[in-house]
């Protein structure tokens, strides 16, 4: 037996994966556990609950693998502060004694982290992935493909923010790169920053927002900010950004090229707003559709894989599909630094020891339920010591009941079996509602989720549904493919609105999972992943004759997705959710102590 240890820390969204013979068996987020969003730090709590969850020790682990180069890193900055020198001084200054204390010394400090759990290891067995490496092999390996193109996009790693790979049995080839300050990521994430949102958790709003606007500033941004080339390469006209010489992600020429509008509230959204993200939004999906269509031409294989941030871009995703430019895409479902711990420890398993490969039908993510679960005592003391008022039913009638609840408008919070790896709920920490209900999106948006009104919420269909609703042919697991609702399920409205009221338009038989253009980000639930999940769909069908639930999250926003049982009923408490399920115990709000009740959105600093 030989286990490999995956740690992504010290930037953002820090994770521990475990890989046991090259089959995944563990993956979890230091933020779901510190209750800190994205959280930067050594994934200690996260580590201490693999090591529990697998009831391993650290002697027992073979190799210990980090997801990036620090070096590399500290090389992009120093040359970077020369290159653009004087400019820069101030960060210079600042970063300066970071990496020359901590960072620059990486090994001596996971070293120093890692003996906290055991002072026999040795840091002969602690290795360094580089950073799109590890994310094209956290894209490839778990595929179910024997060979593909690896298209990897993000803000940077050390050097790269683009790389194209290619993967074959157990080997990963790194053929092109496109290196900072040049990244369609931190393009992106200028236009976050511009429009007020925050940089690294606010492009999801970016790409929610787009579909309210119009494309009109498509051709300026080609002009002015980007150089895209015909091979699908582009550079950045550095003219316009800070990020590479200051605090801020954009100058005051970026600001008078668009105008000095940047949003800073909700009621301060704007025609204006919608039209700068819609058309971030379409130069994004043309750079992307322009590499991806080359990388066809090129190499000519059937199968693409696809990993760092801009893979979290939905819209995109779904336009690859649509467009066929592949036979075959499978996205990491944690596309993100998160996914690097994946990748850094199968890139080690794989590219560097040459272990064998087997290549599965379906993909080896597990449906990405890689995290804690917990048992029905440790449920059932925490509820007790909470003072929950709670009833304990059969899983047969837990979801006969459930479905009836939510078919008469009920919101629950969802909590069953092991906790989803990746930025998204998929049906084991999630809060589901009726899609059909028109005042849902609304409710859920102000009075649970406390977050902007424009956003849309994702439909979780049965697989063998998926066809009858929407134009998408392939399944979506990981809720990470757009597609339109059919034509015959839509709703045609007359009305003109041009602001964020559109949203309460109905514009479909299922309103509340319908986004203003007729697209959702669609989430395929398959029986041999999540049986209990594909239960409750069925019930709700048979009840109502609509296989689909409205599928989010279950937080609020600015905090992490719920860990544990006391996680889900303090979310519980703190919002207007009617109904909490956790495994077979079911509590609802009216029963409960009023005592109870908490001011929950004030303990996050919402994002």
């Amino acid at each position: 037996m030989s286990l490999i240890l995956g740690i992504s820390a010290y930037y953002h969204d820090s994770a521990v994966a475990l890989i046991k013979n090259g089959e995944i068996i563990y993956a979890s987020q230091e933020e779901r556990f510190s209750r800190i969003k994205h959280d930067s730090s050594f994934p200690k709590l996260a580590l201490t609950d693999l090591l529990t969850f697998c009831k391993i020790k650290i002697s027992e682990i073979d190799a210990i693998i980090f997801y990036d180069k620090p070096f590399l890193k500290f090389e992009r900055l120093i040359e970077t502060y020369l290159a653009f020198a004087p400019q820069g001084f101030r960060q210079f200054l600042v970063a300066m004694p970071i990496w020359i204390k901590e960072k620059l010394f990486m090994k001596r400090l996971l070293y120093d982290e890692i003996i906290k759990f055991d002072k026999t290891f040795s840091d002969s067995k602690l290795f360094f992935s580089e950073h799109h490496m590890s994310h094209a092999a956290s894209a490839f390996y778990p595929s179910p493909f024997e060979e593909a193109m690896i298209l990897t996009a993000d803000g940077v790693g050390e050097w790269t923010t683009t790389s194209v790979a290619k993967g074959k049995h157990n080997s990963i080839k790194i053929l092109k790169e496109i290196h900072f300050p040049h990244s369609i990521g931190l393009l992106y994430s200028a236009f976050t920053y511009y429009l007020g949102f925050r940089v690294n958790s606010g492009e999801y709003k970016v790409m929610g927002l787009a579909p309210y606007g119009d494309p009109i500033y498509t051709n300026l941004i080609k002009k002015e900010l980007i150089d895209i080339k015909d091979d699908g390469s582009f550079r950045l006209n550095q003219n316009y950004f800070e990020y590479a010489k200051g605090f801020r992600m954009i100058n005051q020429k970026f600001i008078k090229l668009f105008g000095n509008k940047n949003r800073i509230s909700e009621s301060k959204i704007e025609k204006f707003h919608m039209d700068v993200a819609a058309s971030i939004q379409k130069v994004t999906e043309d750079v992307i559709i322009n590499i991806v269509s080359n990388l066809k031409k090129e190499y000519g294989l059937n199968n693409l894989c696809m990993a760092g941030g801009v893979a979290l871009n939905c819209v995109i995703n779904g336009i690859i599909v649509k467009k066929k430019i592949f036979k075959n895409l499978w996205i990491q479902p944690a596309s993100g630094d998160a996914g690097g711990a994946i990748g850094g420890a199968l890139a080690y398993w794989y590219n560097q020891k040459k272990n064998i490969r087997k290549v599965y039908k379906f993909d080896q993510m597990k449906g990405s339920y890689l995290g804690p679960s917990f048992s029905e005592r440790y449920i059932k003391n925490t509820l007790q010591n909470i003072g929950a008022d709670f009833k304990k039913v059969s899983k047969k009638n837990l979801i006969s009941i459930v479905a009836k609840d939510l078919s008469k408008g009920k919101s629950v919070g969802w909590f069953q079996g092991r906790m989803e790896f990746g930025p998204r709920a998929l049906g084991n920490r999630s809060i589901l509602a009726d899609p059909r209900n028109k005042s849902m999106q609304k409710n859920l948006n102000l009075k649970i989720k406390y977050r902007e009104s424009f956003r849309p919420f994702a439909p979780s269909i049965l697989f063998e549904e998926q066809s009858n609703w929407f134009d998408l042919n392939k399944s979506s697991p990981y809720m990470l493919l757009v597609g339109m609702i059919k034509k015959q399920k839509r709703v045609f409205n007359k009305t003109k609105n041009i602001n964020l009221e559109k949203i309460n338009e109905i514009r479909s038989c299922i309103p509340a999972v319908t986004h203003v253009d007729y697209s959702a980000r669609i989430q395929t639930v398959h029986n041999d992943t999540n049986k209990v999940f594909t239960q409750l769909l069925k019930a709700f069908k048979k009840l109502t004759g609509v296989p689909i639930l409205v599928n989010t999250s279950f937080n609020i926003r600015g905090e992490p997705i719920v860990c544990n049982p006391d996680d889900a009923f303090k979310c519980f408490m703190g919002t207007d959710l009617d109904i909490l399920v956790i495994e077979n115990f079911i509590l609802r709000k009216t029963q409960q102590n009023k005592s109870l009740l908490l001011n929950y959105k004030n303990k996050f600093k919402l994002d």
